[in-house]
């Protein structure tokens, strides 16, 4: 559970979510992931959180996912029942929740998604090769993150080819074509644009107590 929670928060904080959104979500998740460890299923059994951002401006999807069978649902919790409202704090919080069967596996993912105004999340980040780099995106070196302003190749004196990436910022690099470097920009190693990809995807598993 603080696990689940940290990443949240320091993942909110990358996209520069606002306070009592942060709030929000950090609650939701919580009840899922306390609903999800109390689910009885062999102890070996590890709990699945995602958390995503699917566009600027808009959309935090939580997700947690475990081994147990059966549908949860809202209950209405007596005056002394000390359990049993975790749910009717996610209905009330989110908004809107569900629950899907786990495409390849047994258990099912609870969700919850959350519209947060002004969200900015990190663009996503992809490997590839030197050669794929284009003008616009940013590659990743010494620590930081560089803007490409340009790509030229060139011939090494032995034959091969190189790949010189002018920077924004500092000298240029200039690599082996085949070079793996981290890229964001949404820019797949055939050179086409990632269609549908979400802007941030964050998955860690719970593991239950023993």
């Amino acid at each position: 559970m603080p696990r689940a929670r940290t990443v949240l928060r320091a993942k909110l904080g990358e996209w520069r979510a606002k306070q009592a959104a942060a709030e929000a979500a950090e609650l939701v998740l919580s009840e899922l992931v306390t609903n999800a460890l109390r689910v009885p299923v062999p102890s070996d059994r590890m709990v699945g959180v995602r958390i995503s951002c699917r566009e600027r401006g808009g959309l935090l999807r939580l997700e947690v996912s475990d081994a147990g069978e059966g549908r949860p649902e809202v209950r209405q919790p007596g005056d002394f029942d000390v359990t049993g409202r975790g749910l009717l704090l996610v209905d009330a919080v989110a908004d809107r929740w569900g629950v899907d069967n786990r495409p390849a596996g047994i258990g099912k993912t609870v969700w919850a998604e959350l519209v947060v105004p002004g969200i900015v999340p990190a663009p996503p980040e992809t490997e590839v090769a030197a050669v794929t780099v284009r003008p616009g995106q940013s590659v990743r070196v010494w620590g930081a993150w560089r803007t490409v302003r340009s790509v030229r190749s060139e011939r090494y004196a032995s034959g091969g080819l190189a790949v010189v990436i002018g920077l924004g910022e500092g000298p240029a690099l200039r690599l082996p074509a085949a070079e793996p470097v981290t890229v964001r920009g949404g820019w797949k190693a055939g050179g086409g644009r990632l269609a549908g990809a979400p802007d941030g995807v964050r998955s860690i598993a719970v593991r239950r107590r023993q």
